[in-house]
């Protein structure tokens, strides 16, 4: 567990770590404010994601968990596909991206990635963006992508690094830790490693696993954009930030800016790393 977020206890060594602590519950309806939180850095992680992948040209695609469509527009703009599919099961997400240029190109449809509604051996690449740490049940939804996937497609996913606090949240969450340190995890905190994810796909019967981390610059013009993206109205720890009293709020801010050290012009810059996992799925 991160060093930074210790429970209040009798003893110093009481700590809470991953395991035990509850997860935090999401929810995405508001697309702008998910774009504005993850836009810039998503699609930068999601390029360098597709360069490691090197999927073949006019490939049948299935982007499981697509959200807005950040990711399934990175793919039609880079990876020339036959047919792209894109699936979320959030309502509000699918409908901004429908409204999005990219719709022209892409098949939106609202869809669970635990149950996805497609035949067997439809697609050549299956890809899951930034989200397969949200699905509640991961095993079924890396089975249900082994089975809409050709023999010997690529099935790939990218999370965010939790564990040591790396997503572009986690300047905003070691902060907190430190004026409120029972914060609920982010789900899947504790499959988010490169050993976790390979062993996830290992475990869902595919073959010639590999992995990766992805390295992305987070940056921002100043302290209130840095704000605004980090409080979108779907996040918990907004709620919590509100629910604070003056004093809280206060020594949060100050603890906050401190940690994100602003240049002399007020730009703030940090890393954010992602972890990433390919592998094909297993001749019929």
């Amino acid at each position: 567990m991160p060093h930074w977020c210790r429970r209040r206890a009798s003893s110093p060594t009481d700590s809470v770590n991953h395991h035990t602590r509850p997860e935090a519950a999401h929810s995405f309806d508001d697309s702008a404010g998910y774009e504005r939180f993850i836009g810039h850095w998503g699609r930068a992680a999601g390029i360098i994601f597709l360069d490691w992948l090197a999927p073949p040209p006019h490939a049948d695609w299935l982007d499981v968990g697509c959200g807005t469509g950040l990711f399934t527009d990175l793919v039609v703009e880079r990876c020339s596909p036959a047919r792209m599919i894109a699936i979320d099961q959030v309502e509000a997400q699918i409908a901004y991206a429908r409204r999005k240029p990219v719709a022209g190109r892409a098949d939106f449809r609202v869809a669970d990635a635990q149950m996805l509604p497609f035949a067997d051996s439809t697609f050549n690449v299956v890809a899951s963006a930034l989200v397969l740490n949200f699905i509640p049940d991961r095993a079924k939804a890396l089975s249900e992508m082994r089975r809409v996937a050709v023999s010997n497609a690529l099935v790939a996913a990218y999370v965010w690094d939790f564990v040591p606090e790396l997503s572009p949240s986690g300047p905003f969450r070691r902060a907190l830790c430190q004026v409120a340190p029972d914060i609920p995890a982010l789900p899947g905190t504790n499959e988010s490693g490169l050993e976790a994810l390979a062993r996830m796909f290992e475990r869902a019967g595919f073959a010639d696993i590999a992995t990766r981390s992805i390295d992305v610059t987070v940056e921002f013009p100043d302290f209130a954009a840095f704000w605004s993206a980090q409080t979108p109205s779907y996040s918990p720890l907004t709620k919590m930030v509100a629910a604070m009293s003056d004093r809280d709020r206060r020594k949060f801010v100050e603890i906050l800016r401190a940690d994100l050290n602003a240049r002399e012009d007020g730009t703030i810059s940090y890393l954010a790393r992602a972890n990433a996992v390919k592998a094909r799925a297993p001749y019929a």
